[in-house]
């Protein structure tokens, strides 16, 4: 991603937004929250599965996925720091304080309706839910958002990550780079291309 976005800038392309799905982590937990498992159990299979950090509220918090958007905000010259970036945090209230990962997910369970209840609004409108990071205007924000089958994000898979570039010569139809993003495997291979990369 990084790579693509120095490239446009290197080639004097101007960036006017980015929106990106930057946590496949997340990615995966809102494209398996179809309604044939409630949300904790979701997650619960995440973490099984190798996806997760941890304690999963490491990545329901949303901070992971501001700093990689603090990352490419300053690749494109924002002078950003961490805070100035509006998070929505998914971690439900009664889940914070909690000592342990099994009392976590006890208090977790307690919020499925509340997590049922938005995504059963959002499959009425015929959309889906997708944690959404945008930089545009000067202004950096990571939510949860409800995308319909016109939106490039739409048709997310398993783990994939998605970043889409707007700017002035990718106007109308924006540049979109997609993969997958969580999982040993592709947390091996993008180290191994970092450690090839050094000794370069």
């Amino acid at each position: 991603m990084i790579g693509t976005l120095n490239d446009l800038l290197g080639s004097g392309d101007k960036i006017l937004k980015i929106e990106a799905v930057l946590s496949g982590t997340l990615s995966y937990i809102f494209n398996s929250f179809s309604g044939e498992k409630t949300f904790s159990e979701v997650v619960h299979k995440a973490m099984k599965n190798g996806y997760t950090e941890p304690d999963p509220r490491d990545d329901l918090n949303g901070i992971d996925v501001a700093r990689k958007l603090l990352i490419l905000a300053r690749e494109i010259g924002m002078s950003l720091e961490l805070n100035d970036i509006k998070v929505e945090n998914l971690v439900p209230e009664s889940c914070k304080g909690v000592p342990t990962i099994e009392k976590f997910f006890e208090e977790l369970e307690k919020a499925d309706t509340d997590f049922e209840i938005r995504r059963k609004s959002t499959e009425k409108e015929g959309k889906v839910l997708r944690y959404i990071a945008i930089l545009e205007n000067g202004d950096a924000r990571v939510t949860l958002q409800t995308v319909d089958s016109n939106h490039p994000f739409y048709n997310l898979s398993g783990s994939d990550n998605i970043i889409s570039f707007t700017t002035d010569r990718y106007h109308d139809r924006p540049l979109v780079i997609k993969g997958p993003g969580a999982g040993a495997e592709v947390t091996a291979a993008g180290l191994f291309a970092d450690i090839i990369r050094i000794l370069n």
